[in-house]
């Protein structure tokens, strides 16, 4: 096979060529044997996960497969997904046909990672459990007043209280866990939509990959629901009525945390003294991102909120 190399990529973990239609992934040449080895045994578990939801057979979305894993060798071979990551610029561009194919095809995807295997029995969840609620309260109390006003300072505090007291009920589900338009990738010419990067896939609660990060950026949270409910298998677990007022907190909720989630790790990269002009600049740009995801956080409750009169 000839080599086609388009990029070169450097991530936290995963050193990746691509060669046409293929995908050549390494350890980044920094580990050690200890951490080669250790990412050799994720690309096998990720390898495994994959199979198991193509063998699925659902046409309505892609799923890249490993070629082969070269464990001598530290290095795998990946089909390459076709398209481009699924960006709300993108998804904006398309045809109403095409963004309800969108739709349907991430609802069947969700259904399908979610019943691979067996639901879990319905428990109480604490929703701050989810994130680092720590690092959260310590922001707001020690470091947010200075760089944002009183009232935003005031507004997230706000957030965190009832984030902190929510509680509600939910199942574990077998999950991707990383659903981003980084991992979902989008072919407009053949509608191909494809599903990448099963590492993180593993138990989570299922109201978690319904409300994904995907979701929240391309605002089509409601309609992947309701496609959801009308897919899922009624007969193995019950899930609320897209109208019953219960599940509105739990959208509410379950979207805020995965902002709060941007917001805390930002927030951990901003520094008190800033020594450079570099760190200055960083410190900008946190600010700012984190001044739009609070923007988010107040759309969302904006909209809930006009959903319940």
């Amino acid at each position: 096979m000839p080599k086609q190399l388009c990029n070169l990529i450097h991530g936290r973990e995963t050193h990746i060529e691509y060669w046409g239609e293929f995908v050549m992934k390494h350890p980044l040449p920094t580990f050690d044997e200890n951490a080669r080895r250790k990412w050799l045994e994720k690309q096998h578990r990720t390898e495994n996960i994959i199979n198991e939801i193509y063998a699925v057979g659902n046409p309505r979305y892609n799923i890249p497969r490993m070629n082969f894993i070269k464990n001598d060798e530290y290095s795998i071979l990946e089909e390459r997904a076709p398209g481009e990551h699924l960006t709300a610029e993108l998804y904006k561009s398309l045809t109403r046909r095409q963004q309800y194919e969108i739709i349907d095809s991430i609802a069947a995807f969700l259904v399908d990672m979610n019943e691979l295997k067996p639901i879990g029995d319905i428990v109480s969840h604490k929703i701050c459990e989810d994130i680092k609620f720590n690092r959260l309260d310590s922001f707001v109390n020690n470091k947010m007043n200075q760089w944002f006003s009183l009232s935003e300072t005031n507004n997230l505090a706000r957030i965190r209280d009832e984030v902190g007291v929510f509680n509600y009920e939910t199942r574990m589900a077998w999950s991707h866990g990383d659903l981003n338009s980084g991992n979902v990738l989008y072919d407009p010419k053949s509608s191909k939509i494809s599903f990448i990067d099963f590492a993180e896939a593993d138990y989570k609660f299922i109201y978690r990959d319904i409300f994904a990060p995907l979701q929240i950026e391309l605002d089509i949270w409601t309609p992947v629901y309701e496609a959801y409910v009308k897919m899922h298998n009624k007969d193995a677990y019950s899930m609320l009525s897209p109208r019953n007022p219960q599940l509105r907190n739990i959208i509410k909720y379950r979207l805020i945390t995965t902002l709060l989630r941007r917001i805390i790790k930002a927030s951990d990269d901003l520094r008190t003294n800033p020594e450079s002009q570099k760190s200055i600049d960083n410190n900008h740009a946190k600010v700012a991102f984190i001044r739009e995801q609070l923007k988010k956080i107040e759309y969302v409750e904006q909209l809930i909120k006009s959903n319940t009169k």
